[in-house]
This record gives C-alpha cells, sequence and structure tokens, in this order.
C-alpha cells in the first residue's frame, strides 16, 4: 500500500498592495510604466497593519469632497443656452484675464447680457441713452445691425438691404427741389421752412432717446425710413435739413441749388451701387467703395451738367439767376494766364467745353464729400456742405 501523501500546506495569497517586506521579495524585473517606476522610486510608506476603512463596508470606496475653491452647482436641468453662455463667459473672461479680478456682480451682468445675445440673436443691442450716456460720437452713422427695428426683420431686403423707402424719400427731395426752382422760388425764402421743420423733428428725436416706451412708438411708426443705427443714434433727416439749410442760405442761388442735388441723388447712387458691386471693387475706407464714388461722380457730373446745360438755359431764366456764379465761361486767373504767356482771349473757355469742365469738377466734388469723415458727422451734413464749398472756392478762382 503505497504511503499517503502529506497535506499541502496553506497556500499564502499576496495582496494586491504588498507590503513594502513583500515588494522587496517579489523582485519583479518585467516593463512596467512611467508612472509605476515613479512610484517605486519614491514608495509611499505603507503599514503593515490593516487599514480600518478597508473593514467598513461604507467606507469603502468613498471619494473625499473636493477642495476646489469653485462651488459645485448642479448640472440637470439647465438649459443649452445657459451652458453656452457659461462657456462663452468664460472664454471672454480667459481673454481678457480679469476674472479673477472682477466681482461676482460684474460677471453675473457679464451673463446676463450674454443670456440677452442668445435669446433675441443679435450682439448686445443699444439701449437708449440717458442724460449722462450721450457722447458726441453718436451722431456718426455705423454699421446697421438687425433686430432693433421690428419692420427690418419683416422687410428685409426691400426695407433694411436696399433701402428702399429711405433712398425713394432720399431721390424725391431733389425733384422737389427743382419744382421749387421751376416756380421761381429763392433760396432763402426756403430756410425759414427748412429751420421750422428742422426744431420740431430734433426736439422729438432728442426726447425719444430719454423716453424708451416713446423711442419704441416712434421706430414702429417711422421705422421704414430709418436704418437700425439710428435707434440710438440720431435721424439722418435732421442732418438732411441742417445740410440743405447751410448750402441753401450761405451759398449763391446756382451753388445752394446744385448742392442740395448733389445731396439728393449723389449719395442715393453711391449707397446703392456700393451696396451691389462694393464688393468687387477696392475699398477706400471703412463703409465706402470704389464702386460706390464712382457712382457719385457719374451721377454728379450728370447732375452738373442737367442743371447748367439743359434746366437752366431751357426753363430760364428765373429771378435770381443773374447772380448765379456760373454763367457759361470759366477763365484763368491774371497772374497765372500772364505766367504762362496767354492772353486773356486764350485763358477762356466758354459753351460745351466750359459746362463739361465744370461738370466734371462737380462730379468729383460730390465723389470726395460723399467719402470724406469730417469728425464722423452725418454726410447727409457733410456732402451739401463740403459740395458748395468746392464748386464756390472753384467759381471763386476760375469763374
Amino acid at each position: 500500500m503505497p504511503p499517503r501523501s502529506s497535506i499541502p500546506a496553506t497556500p499564502r495569497i499576496i495582496s494586491p498592495s504588498p507590503t513594502p517586506s513583500e515588494r522587496d521579495a517579489l523582485e519583479y524585473k518585467g516593463p512596467m510604466t512611467r508612472a509605476a517606476r515613479r512610484r517605486l522610486a519614491t514608495p509611499l510608506p505603507v503599514s503593515e497593519e490593516g487599514n480600518e476603512e478597508d473593514d467598513v463596508p461604507g467606507l469603502r470606496g468613498a471619494r473625499t469632497r473636493s477642495r476646489s475653491l469653485v462651488e459645485a452647482r448642479p448640472t440637470a436641468g439647465r438649459r443649452t443656452s445657459k451652458k453656452r453662455i457659461t462657456k462663452t463667459a468664460d472664454a471672454n473672461t480667459t481673454s481678457t484675464g480679469s476674472t479673477a479680478a472682477a466681482p461676482n456682480g460684474d460677471i453675473a451682468s457679464v451673463s446676463e447680457k450674454l443670456e440677452k445675445e442668445v435669446s433675441n440673436g443679435h450682439l448686445f443691442p443699444p439701449q437708449p441713452a440717458g442724460h449722462t450716456g450721450w457722447d458726441w460720437k453718436d451722431i456718426s452713422r455705423s454699421p446697421s445691425p438687425l433686430g432693433l427695428i421690428p419692420i427690418h426683420r419683416h422687410w428685409r431686403a426691400f426695407i433694411h438691404k436696399h433701402e428702399v423707402p429711405r433712398k425713394a424719400l432720399h431721390v424725391s427731395i431733389g425733384f422737389f427741389v427743382v419744382w421749387l426752382y421751376l416756380s421761381g422760388t429763392q433760396t432763402l425764402s426756403v430756410c425759414p421752412y427748412l429751420m421750422a421743420a428742422l426744431i420740431p423733428i430734433a426736439a422729438v428725436d432728442v426726447l425719444r432717446h430719454h423716453n424708451a416706451s416713446f423711442n419704441r412708438f416712434y421706430v414702429k411708426v417711422l421705422g421704414a425710413l430709418m436704418r437700425e443705427s439710428e435707434f440710438t443714434g440720431y435721424n439722418g433727416v435732421i442732418f438732411y435739413l441742417l445740410g440743405a439749410w447751410i448750402v441753401l442760405g450761405f451759398f449763391p442761388k446756382d451753388v445752394g441749388v446744385v448742392g442740395t442735388l448733389l445731396l439728393s441723388w449723389c449719395d442715393t447712387a453711391a449707397s446703392t451701387f456700393g451696396r451691389l458691386y462694393g464688393r468687387y471693387t477696392p475699398r477706400i475706407r471703412t463703409g465706402k467703395s470704389l464702386a460706390g464714388s464712382l457712382a457719385a461722380f457719374l451721377v454728379g457730373v450728370g447732375t452738373s451738367a442737367f442743371f447748367w446745360g439743359w434746366l437752366v438755359p431751357t426753363k430760364g431764366p428765373m429771378p435770381g439767376d443773374e447772380l448765379f456764379m456760373f454763367k457759361g465761361t470759366l477763365r484763368l486767373p491774371l497772374l497765372l494766364a500772364e505766367a504762362v504767356g496767354l492772353t486773356p482771349a486764350q485763358a477762356t473757355i466758354s459753351g460745351g467745353l466750359a459746362l463739361g469742365v465744370m461738370s466734371i469738377w462737380s462730379g468729383f466734388v460730390a465723389a470726395a464729400s460723399e467719402v470724406a469723415n469730417v469728425c464722423g458727422l452725418d454726410d447727409n451734413l457733410t456732402i451739401p456742405v463740403l459740395s458748395g464749398l468746392g464748386i464756390w472756392g472753384f467759381l471763386k478762382v476760375f469763374g
């Protein structure tokens, strides 16, 4: 009978986390990760005795509370727009680097503004300025946004993009000036009516900037004739009336009439063709393209030729035409003619040649005044004034 085999000894089970004495006996020589090598290089002291927390079922696998200064907030039930707001606010404050220094109230106000952006679909809509919030630069026109005037959202192409009602009013004033000329009306007699319209319109515009409810009613009634940048800025009609009042009241009759016609027709042509074809031509400055300036130049040439070349000789003479600065002739100044050796007859041009030179100069002045930026003033004011000065100065020298 073979001898009975002895009972084997109870095998020793090595725990997953060996003690220091067992770690020395293992002497594992296989490949290991970088993190494992780092742990072996700086071993943590492990007690030979069992961990008291392992014996308590409730504490097994428990994590300590985070020591982060940012308080944990519940995310369940939060809307997508607020998540987007939080991310945008974090991005903005990170880029400026001012989050750490800003108080909690400022961060809340930023989040509030960003929430308004998401809800109404446009970037920070300007609000009516108060008594102390207005700046003189507000009278300049800025690129028109979309979303402030309700009718612009419903008629985006007809009113917002192409501004058909506004341009129709703009052009019609030029034809009204022609009718006034044909009726024999003097320019000085028109100025009181312009001022009588300017004062109440400007007063109403100031009033609406200090009363939000009245401003909403105002843009609801006249929104089709406004740009959305005029929601918080001043209406272009104010500068239109002021520019016409200056050029008709302080310049001779023909210069005042032509300056008003250039405002009415050249500005409209520049805006129309600039919006249509400005992307295909070089940009002269912000908001002004070569296409718009070329359109203003051509319309200015045609306007000057129409008034001095056809309207005045065909329908005139009218009362006050004897005071015209341009009477069909242009001549070099006497000193300049003598310097180049020309007789007075040789230094004088008349007829179609003089009309052509005068028309080209008027077109150039119209295009230049439409492009010019004078302290950010509205071009409804700068176009007639600068055009009148340019034509008046040219005729003072060569007329």
